[in-house]
């Protein structure tokens, strides 16, 4: 038997609901360095609310998000914490972050997720996020190109390019025609000092990816001109080039009323690529917290992100990062005053400092509930996760623990 149809035949229907509240610091998990102290940014932040949640009775653990060695993307870490193996159920993050947008994709549409960058005089990358520049330079920029491309591609097979902007120096860039298909390669070279990657099919077999990747090059061609003369950002990068997959909705897999409360599009995208109500609105960890508390009695599951552990590991900045959690520890009362009877705070994967990007090491996580037991320990720290009683385990459980913790199932067996 498939193991998700046993988890669904177990479950049990319930009149009363426990609010499952799930909340993301995204990147939270990193590693401790002689360059920092032997520390990590979660150990040395500042955290009474955390430390006294911990008092109350939690299960700690660690968790790897696809597979021991691997690196995930925010993509897969996200859909592994919602319980969906992010190897089956694969995704273009162009496809998350334009429905993230509020972008309606139609049945063969390919989005990409792209962001500003800065390029030198031979178009090597300078700058793969062209300084973070505001939302509204970003705005002004895709602005520019929506009005001077419409179409790419020979008269006959033109292909429609539809443009969004998104927050500071991202956006979205949607293909529209007949034929296309992803996912197609980068065009990120993933690095500063290399020039932009070409495009290419994922399987060279593929007519409907070849001409994606055309549209791709015929895309640039007409857009690096126009941003030549640009002072803070004269090139892009586009990654995540593909088209929306079939995936069960998290309703009916789980029988939980879900929303989100996210800023960032990208995480928007996610929640609602398996169903999630997206609440709008909130534009800090205080406000996602109070709008939480407003929403409480409408919604069975709250799937609450908050972007700036991640921001400030991808900068290398130890101190912002572990600022960015007594932010978020200063916040979390708000959250408290209506306790979800079963939380679970971590992260979607680690983005260490010393490595200024996502990593393969388990991020912490950290469960209470009325039978989530106490590990006895003092903090919510990646040492201390270590020695919980949840041990490590995939990411994709984490939505299973949550619901035993909430009582949501039937004893397996005589």
């Amino acid at each position: 038997m498939n193991l998700d149809t046993l988890y669904s035949e177990l479950t049990l229907t319930l009149d009363t609901r426990a609010k499952l509240a799930l909340v993301v610091l995204d990147g939270l998990g990193d590693i401790a360095t002689k360059g920092q102290g032997e520390v990590t940014p979660l150990e040395a932040a500042r955290t009474p609310n955390l430390d006294a949640l911990v008092a109350d009775g939690c299960a700690q653990g660690r968790m790897i998000p696809v597979a021991p060695g691997i690196t995930p993307g925010s993509g897969p870490g996200h859909l592994s914490l919602f319980g969906y193996d992010p190897i089956e159920f694969q995704v273009g993050r162009g496809v998350i972050e334009a429905l993230g947008l509020g972008v309606e994709l139609r049945a063969g549409d390919v989005a990409a997720r792209a962001n500003f960058c800065t390029l030198d005089s031979a178009g090597v990358v300078t700058d793969r996020r062209a300084g973070r520049i505001p939302t509204e330079t970003c705005e002004e920029l895709c602005a520019l190109l929506a009005r001077k491309i419409k179409k790419v591609g020979a008269k006959g097979s033109e292909v429609e390019v539809r443009i969004q902007a998104g927050k500071e120096h991202r956006f979205v860039v949607v293909f529209r025609g007949a034929g296309l298909e992803g996912p197609v390669s980068s065009t990120d070279p993933n690095r500063e000092g290399l020039p932009l990657a070409t495009a290419e099919p994922a399987d060279a077999r593929s007519a409907g990816q070849k001409k994606t990747a055309k549209a791709v090059a015929d895309f640039y061609k007409k857009a690096l001109p126009l941003l030549g003369g640009q002072p803070k950002a004269n090139g892009f990068l586009m990654r995540g080039i593909a088209h929306q997959p079939q995936i069960p909705w998290f309703a009916d897999r789980y029988r939980l009323k879900a929303a989100c409360l996210a800023v960032y599009p990208m995480y928007k995208g996610l929640a609602q690529l398996v169903g999630m109500t997206k609440l709008e609105g909130p534009q800090t960890i205080a406000e996602q917290f109070e709008r939480y508390l407003a929403e409480r009695e409408r919604y069975d599951f709250f799937f609450i992100h908050y972007k700036y552990t991640d921001k400030y590991g991808e900068d290398g900045n130890f101190e912002a990062k572990k600022r960015a959690i007594e932010d978020f520890d200063a916040a979390l009362p708000i959250l408290l005053r209506k306790r979800p009877e079963v939380l679970a705070i971590t992260g979607d994967h680690s983005t260490p400092c010393a490595l200024k990007s996502h990593s393969w090491h388990p991020q912490p996580v950290l469960l209470h509930s009325a039978v989530s037991g106490s590990d006895k320990l003092d903090r919510f720290t990646e040492t201390g996760a270590n020695l919980g009683s949840l041990g490590l385990f995939e990411a994709k459980y984490l939505i299973r623990l949550m619901q035993a913790h909430a009582r949501m199932f039937d004893k397996f067996g005589a």
